[in-house]
């Protein structure tokens, strides 16, 4: 019997590999939608749940398959909850040129906190998966994730992406960037959505 296969609605590479490897217990095959040719959906949702239903639909439609799609970010508290769902191009929000990348998004969120205690540097990452059967399901399956951390005044570590080497948790000492995979996915804000997913996922 062939896996089942799901199309990722996501081009970002991490994302693809911590949710394989997060599924490989299950009958599933995950194929990112760039191997379909299939475009990025436009974000036009106010929430994580929202643009995360979008861009299921969205590749779902476009396949003809079921679709999981992730929609995460990053939320700081000194800066009223940015840069929120606007994480992956927070480096452009403002009419920067150029494409967004992990560099520039950290540059900017350090040159956004430059003058802010440490104490006030509390952040927490976010995260939503949503899972369709089909484009026009009616009961999108939600799973949800946060964590907890604090974002520090300089990068550290080499592991992860995103904001990861300026996440810090405080309870371990470290940065999400120095974390094992192993270690990240036990406890991060998709780690625990993907738990989420595997307790109730059924295809």
């Amino acid at each position: 019997m062939s896996k089942q296969k799901i199309v990722l609605a996501s081009g970002n590479k991490g994302k693809l590999a911590e949710l394989q490897n997060a599924l490989d217990g299950f009958d599933v095959e995950l194929v990112p939608q760039s191997e379909f040719n299939v475009s990025d959906a436009d974000e036009t949702g106010l929430s994580f749940i929202e643009n995360a239903i979008l861009k299921a639909r969205h590749a779902s439609l476009a396949t003809g398959l079921p679709a999981l799609a992730d929609d995460s970010g990053l939320a700081v508290d000194a800066l009223n909850g940015a840069p929120g769902i606007y994480s992956a191009r927070y480096c452009t929000m403002d009419g920067e040129a150029g494409s967004a990348s992990d560099e520039k998004n950290n540059l900017k969120l350090l040159n956004a906190l430059k003058n802010v205690h440490a104490e006030n540097r509390t952040a927490r990452f976010h995260c939503v998966l949503a899972y369709v059967r089909h484009a026009k399901d009616p009961n999108p399956l939600i799973c949800q994730g946060s964590w907890e951390g604090s974002i520090q005044e300089s990068l550290d570590g080499q592991g992860g992406f995103g904001y990861d080497p300026l996440f810090f948790i405080e309870e371990l000492n470290c940065t999400s960037a120095q974390l094992s995979k192993q270690e990240k996915n036990q406890i991060s804000h998709r780690g625990q959505a993907i738990a989420q997913l595997k307790t109730v996922f059924r295809l």
